[in-house]
């Protein structure tokens, strides 16, 4: 299979900390693709995928997968061990739950940090404003519920939230006024486990 991959990029990083976890990560052939928001992006990857982002996945029967959280979910449905997206109810939306909460938040830094970079004239400050409440908020209701997490067994929902606060991490020059852990101990603690896993470990993003 040939994913389309950035070693910045967070979407990416879910699927390379889920191959990773699921032993899968030896099947995958990494093709090193730049997107931006404000370009197009290369021909290629929109010929397959027209929102021209990554991480995209050509499967090996030619399908191609335009999204993270469906490119997770197709690569569940190929190991044997115990499933990353549950299938009891009660366990599968507390999990896909954990899931958007962890990949709205880390959308919601991607606007407030490509808001704040732009030339002061344009920025604004309503939705700079308005990213920060969000974040604040999400951040605080993680930091309630970490028992949920250290309770629940690692799937979909562990990764969301723990490559959302990567994110916070990798970008903190961005983020310098904004410490996440601040009052948060418990959410930082949890994290701590997440990082030390060997699925995070290899996949820390880098610039280059």
């Amino acid at each position: 299979m040939k994913l389309y991959w950035s070693p910045k990029s967070p979407f990416v990083r879910k699927v390379m900390v889920f191959a990773h976890e699921t032993g899968l990560v030896d099947r995958l052939e990494l093709e090193r693709t730049v997107v931006a928001l404000t370009r197009p992006n290369l021909p290629h990857v929109r010929e397959h995928n027209p929102l021209g982002r990554i991480p995209t996945l050509l499967t090996d029967d030619g399908m191609y997968l335009p999204e993270s959280v469906l490119i997770c979910e197709y690569l569940d449905s190929l190991h044997d061990g115990r499933p990353f997206f549950p299938r009891a109810p009660q366990q599968r939306w507390a999990s896909l739950r954990r899931h958007a909460l962890g990949s709205g938040l880390l959308e919601t830094q991607i606007l407030w940090r490509n808001e704040a970079l732009r030339e002061e004239r344009y920025r604004l400050p309503a939705m700079l404003s308005a990213c920060e409440t969000k974040a604040e908020a999400t951040l605080d209701l993680l930091e309630r519920q970490v028992e949920d997490l250290e309770k629940a067994p690692f799937d979909i929902g562990h990764i969301g939230v723990g490559c959302a606060l990567g994110y916070l991490d990798y970008r903190s020059a961005d983020f310098t006024d904004r410490r996440w852990r601040t009052g948060r101990d418990r959410l930082a603690t949890w994290y701590e486990t997440f990082r030390a896993r060997p699925s995070a470990r290899a996949t820390e993003p880098y610039d280059g």
